[in-house]
């Protein structure tokens, strides 16, 4: 390669290196605004997934690199796992549906009973032990997802990164996609605490990343808990259980009492996790399409050159 290319790569691969370096300095203000887990952030998380990956193509481009060569193949890998990963996400924040929809009924039912009597009191609190029933066995299925499908996918890619890169590679493109693989699972892993599942004995501890602080200012105050980690989401799961508490209460004294203020938190609650829930949808289904016209783009830059 001629020297002004090879210090035009460089430039680019600095570049690149800089553009990931802000991107989360970016995403670790954004969490310590605000210190915990909630759609925003989230939704911020997925956009810097996004422009990361766009950003990785713009340096593709850039490198010249050779036709036909293993290049080509190792961003196809991590792009298919990037699919992979982001799909199984769509598929937990889906499986929040049946729940979130069950609690707005409820609070739709009790929108024009300002007070209630202990048998209608009966009546609602089973409605909520089927709305709760829902939530359990959301999370029991997101955490069958991790485990069957992430885990094999999250675990593995380091290790063999390690063994076969040479950072230097292909004008420093190998490099570059080790620092994206690197970000990425960052990025997944929180996307995936926050939206599907998370645990102690789920999630691995040992990945490699350079961008440890963002990782522990997330996990800080999560205190090992499992399960949905959104704020969204346990905002909600407060509002429904005190509301039945407040039922359980009005069923043992015999009362009839006003719940309405209840009513309107649990509704407003469930339906903030539903929009928030909704975007986050719309969102990755953005970012497949990108990542579908990304792999055409090489493959007909490979063809092509």
């Amino acid at each position: 390669m001629h020297r002004s290319s090879t210090a035009a790569a460089a430039t680019s691969v600095n570049g690149f290196y800089n553009f990931l370096t802000q991107g989360l300095d970016d995403l670790f203000r954004s969490f310590h605004a605000h210190n915990f887990m909630s759609i925003h952030f989230l939704q911020h998380v997925l956009s810097s997934l996004q422009s990361f990956h766009s950003q990785l193509i713009v340096v593709v481009q850039k490198l010249h690199l050779p036709v036909g060569e293993k290049w080509l193949d190792e961003y196809m890998d991590e792009s298919a796992r990037l699919w992979e990963v982001c799909h199984v996400i769509k598929s937990g924040i889906t499986n929040m549906e049946n729940y979130y929809s069950a609690a707005i009924t409820i609070a739709t039912t009790l929108e024009n009973h300002h007070f209630l009597n202990p048998q209608i009191a009966r009546q609602v609190i089973r409605m909520i032990n089927g709305c709760q029933r829902e939530r359990v066995g959301l999370e029991e299925e997101n955490r069958g997802l991790i485990r069957t499908r992430i885990q094999p996918l999250m675990m593995n890619f380091d290790k063999n990164v390690l063994m076969e890169s040479k950072f230097n590679g292909f004008n420093g493109f190998r490099g570059v996609l080790f620092a994206l693989r690197n970000m990425n699972s960052l990025l997944l892993m929180i996307l995936l605490s926050g939206l599907v599942y998370c645990s102690p004995t789920v999630f691995w501890s040992g990945f490699m990343v350079s961008a440890s602080r963002l990782h522990e200012k997330v996990m800080e105050n999560e205190d090992g808990q499992n399960g949905v980690l959104l704020y969204e989401f346990w905002n909600a799961r407060s509002a429904i259980e005190e509301l039945k508490t407040e039922l359980e209460r009005i069923r043992g004294t015999g009362m009839e009492l006003d719940i309405s203020e209840r009513v309107e938190k649990l509704k407003s609650c469930f339906l903030g996790l539903q929009c928030g829930v909704e975007n986050m949808i719309v969102q990755l289904d953005d970012f497949f399409d990108e990542i579908v016209e990304a792999r055409k783009q090489l493959l007909d830059l490979c063809t092509h050159s």
